[in-house]
Formats: C-alpha cells, sequence, structure tokens
C-alpha cells in the first residue's frame, strides 16, 4: 500500500477516509463497520466485501462476533485465533477503551470463509453507567448477524451474582427474544485466565447461572417456556493467562480454532444454516437491520429478509436486462430490424428471451 495515501481499510482501529488499493496483508485487516457514534459506514462494508469476494458465497460463510466486558482481552484473542489485524490495549497505559463501534475483519487460513466482528465492550467508563443504549443496540445487531456469538468473560466471573458478564448476558437474551431468527447460533463463553477448577465444575455452574438469567428475562407469550438450548448451542471454553502463560494460550487457542474449520457444515458451529442471508446480500441485510435497530422499531426480521431480497432480485433483473440489451443475438436483431430483414427473427429472440429468463 501507498503509504503516502490515506487508506480505507487501516492497521488497527485508525481513521476511514477514501478507499485505495490493498497490499498482500489486506484480507486480515479490520475495518469499522459502524462508528463510536452509531454511524453506519455503508460504503466500507462494500468495499470489503467485494475484495474478500464475499459477494461468490451463498449462505457458505460464517459470522462469528465477540462480546465481553472492556479490557477483558477480546481482540487479542480474535487476532490470536484467526489472524486478524484488531487494535489491542497497551497493558502498560492501563486499562481503557480500545474498540470503538463495532469493527469487521475476515478470518485468515480458515474455511469456509469467516467474517469476525470485534464489538466495543461493555460497562466501560467512557460511555458511563447510564449509557447503555448502544450496548443494546449492538448486542441486537451481532446476534441477527451472527451464527457464533463469543462471550469472553473472566473465569473467576463465573457463580458471581454482580459480576460485569451478567448485565451483558441480560441485555443479549433480552434482545434476543426480540428477534428469534430461524437459525439456531451457538453462544461460546471463553473463560479466561482460568484456575484450577476443572472445566466441567466451572462449565455446570456457568450454565446454571446463563439458565438463571434466562428465566428472569421477558418472553412473549408464544416463548413462555422456550428453553435456553433451544435458541442456542452453548459452547464453554477455558484458557490459561496470555501474559502469564503465553505459551500454554498459544495452544489452547491452536485447538479452539480447529472448531471453527468447516464450521457450516452440518453439527459445525454454524452448521444451522435456514435463513443464512446469501453473501450477496450481506451488506444490504446488515445495513437495513442497523437502521431498524437506531430507529427503535419493533423489528420484523422476516419483513426485512423480504426487502432485502426485493432489493438483490432488482439488482438481478437490472444485470440481466443489461446482458439482454448488449447481446450479440439482440444488436443482430436491431440491426435487421433498420435494414428490414426480419426472417427467423422471432426464433432467436424465443431462445434469447427463454435464456434471460432462466438467469
Amino acid at each position: 500500500m501507498n503509504t503516502s495515501e490515506p487508506s480505507h481499510f487501516m492497521d488497527g482501529h485508525e481513521a476511514l477516509t477514501q478507499p485505495k488499493r490493498w497490499d498482500m496483508e489486506a484480507h486480515s485487516r479490520s475495518v469499522q463497520l459502524i462508528d463510536e457514534d452509531g454511524k453506519f459506514n455503508s460504503e466500507t462494508l462494500k468495499s470489503f466485501t467485494k475484495t474478500i469476494q464475499l459477494n461468490q458465497c451463498n449462505s457458505s460463510y460464517a459470522v462469528v462476533s465477540i462480546m465481553g466486558p472492556q479490557s477483558s482481552g477480546k481482540s487479542t484473542l480474535l487476532n490470536h485465533l484467526f489472524g486478524t489485524k484488531f487494535q489491542e490495549m497497551d497493558a502498560s497505559e492501563g486499562r481503557s477503551q480500545t474498540t470503538k463501534g463495532i469493527w469487521m475483519a475476515k478470518a485468515v487460513d480458515i474455511d469456509p470463509l469467516t467474517l469476525i466482528v470485534d464489538v466495543e465492550g461493555n460497562d466501560g467508563v467512557e460511555r458511563g453507567e447510564d449509557d447503555t443504549k448502544f450496548e443494546a443496540q449492538s448486542a441486537l445487531f451481532v446476534l441477527a448477524i451472527s451464527d457464533v456469538v463469543i462471550i469472553n468473560m473472566w473465569c473467576h466471573d463465573v457463580g458471581r451474582e454482580k459480576a460485569a458478564n451478567r448485565a451483558l448476558l441480560k441485555i443479549t437474551f433480552q434482545e434476543m427474544m426480540r428477534i428469534l431468527t430461524p437459525r439456531k447460533a451457538t453462544l461460546m463463553f471463553v473463560l479466561r485466565d482460568k484456575t484450577k477448577s476443572p472445566l466441567d465444575t466451572l462449565k455446570a455452574k456457568l450454565i446454571r447461572d446463563v439458565e438463571k438469567i434466562w428465566g428472569s428475562i421477558w418472553k412473549p407469550p408464544a416463548h413462555v417456556k422456550t428453553q435456553l438450548h433451544e435458541i442456542f448451542n452453548i459452547e464453554v471454553v477455558a484458557l490459561s493467562n496470555y501474559e502469564d502463560k503465553p505459551e500454554n494460550f498459544k495452544e489452547e487457542v491452536d485447538c479452539l480454532k480447529r472448531k471453527f474449520f468447516r464450521s457450516t457444515t452440518p453439527g459445525g458451529l454454524a452448521g444451522d444454516r435456514s435463513g443464512a442471508v446469501p453473501g450477496s446480500g450481506f451488506s444490504i441485510n446488515a445495513e437495513k437491520l442497523w437502521q431498524l435497530i437506531r430507529q427503535d422499531q419493533n423489528l420484523d426480521l422476516p419483513s426485512l429478509k423480504i426487502m432485502v431480497s426485493t432489493h438483490r432480485c432488482k439488482q438481478i433483473a437490472a444485470k440481466e436486462f443489461s446482458s439482454f440489451d448488449e447481446s450479440k443475438e439482440w444488436l443482430q436483431i436491431r440491426e435487421n430490424i433498420r435494414t428490414g430483414l426480419l426472417s427467423g427473427s422471432g426464433k432467436v429472440l424465443d431462445a434469447l428471451f427463454d435464456k434471460t429468463f432462466e438467469r
């Protein structure tokens, strides 16, 4: 990349300007999907999806997002797990907000194509304790677009009534009840800085806590008896401290990474493809969804999907009409009309129409 020119896709979470060409490391770079003020960067997403060729995917791609308390190592985990380049916190400067808004990157060396979403941490002093609106909107957004949602939390918070992740989980579940997409997502709890407590013990305690939170939230009449496992597949993973035991951490992350290979196959983390948005519709779906969330309307995702389908059908129809209008057969018929020689044109037109409508 020419460093003398401003870049649209930059290392870390730097300012966005006009799109420029990508260098060899472009696929691991992150782009800001939604800024800290809630602005959706539409052109950024379109350029990004075009570069990574998402439009060529049908539903054979996965979206993995991460949520959790501020300064809990979310970006660090994503970078080690997926080879991304999200900006990480500098511990020497103290704990503070690093990720602002919502960022996206493409996982490196993961099959299928996997989009990684890094979400601004919750419970940060920067927004203040009363400003939870963006947290709720972000939670709803990533739940609606993701196949796998990683909840990053401290191992020692398991079982604590006042732990920061409880508020996040309550927001997550409450917002989930507003969308209830047909696709069953995976909720993956990653317990950081694991202790000597056996994982099975931690997992059992965590699931009890999670089910307690699930039972406490409001649900529409049709889902009063809906169980958590009907909405989410639950995974629990524990990782060593990144700074104290770096080798253990990297080995455990490598093991975790294998779970994301072939994730869209039956039984995989993103194996439920019912209702998945084709890659060609991802950008418009994400933008329309965020618009609805920001307007605080009662969401109707089936209607949103109809809107996306209509938009894509118009795009396809326009493309095919243009192809028809520029085809050699049609240009020849137009020439024949100009010269008055129309013999056999009807059969040619019939075949051309059939081909166009079939496409």
